[in-house]
């Protein structure tokens, strides 16, 4: 039996830094495809409905924001054995969100194996949709380090367009 893969990405797109999960589920759909199965969610402000992915999925990556004290588009990769046992990664309502999910999935017995891709964003009190400019830079770094943890699964990504970030952004806007 194929295992069950998705790619989910987290937050608000009308905060600027926040909305960088659904910006990369929208870039990934347009400049990527995957000879097998990998889905991939737009979780916007999903919260507690993720657990059903988290219950029944093999392998979840979360693509978020996350508010750890470090400098500005630096780049995390973090598995949920750390996230559950870390307290440093419950600041924010979805990162709050995620642990409580994933404590919630432990006392099931059963989830996913999940990894966080965060980053750390620059501006998420700003209205607006897009990215500061520490974050358009470290974007490309973010999703290359997501598609080498696809990889590893064996999942064969294929690029099959080069949909620029600030046309990814400029569609959502509308």
């Amino acid at each position: 039996m194929q295992n069950k893969n998705i790619v989910i990405g987290i937050g608000n797109l009308l905060f600027c830094d926040d909305g960088i999960g659904v910006i990369a589920i929208n870039y990934l759909r347009k400049n990527y495809e995957f000879k097998q199965k990998l889905e991939l969610l737009d979780g916007g402000t999903l919260g507690f409905n993720l657990a059903e992915y988290f219950l029944n999925y093999d392998n979840v990556f979360i693509v978020d924001t996350i508010s750890i004290d470090d400098k500005a588009g630096e780049i995390y990769k973090i598995p949920s054995d750390e996230l559950l046992n870390s307290s440093r990664y419950k600041n924010t309502a979805h990162e709050v969100e995620v642990v409580e999910m994933l404590e919630i999935c432990e006392l099931h017995g059963k989830r996913a194996n999940i990894t966080l891709f965060g980053i750390i964003p620059q501006d998420i009190n700003s209205i607006g949709i897009g990215l500061s400019e520490v974050l358009h830079r470290k974007f490309d770094l973010l999703i290359q380090t997501l598609l080498k943890e696809v990889e590893i699964l064996g999942i064969e990504v294929v690029k099959k367009d080069n949909v620029l970030l600030a046309e990814i952004i400029d569609e959502l806007r509308l």
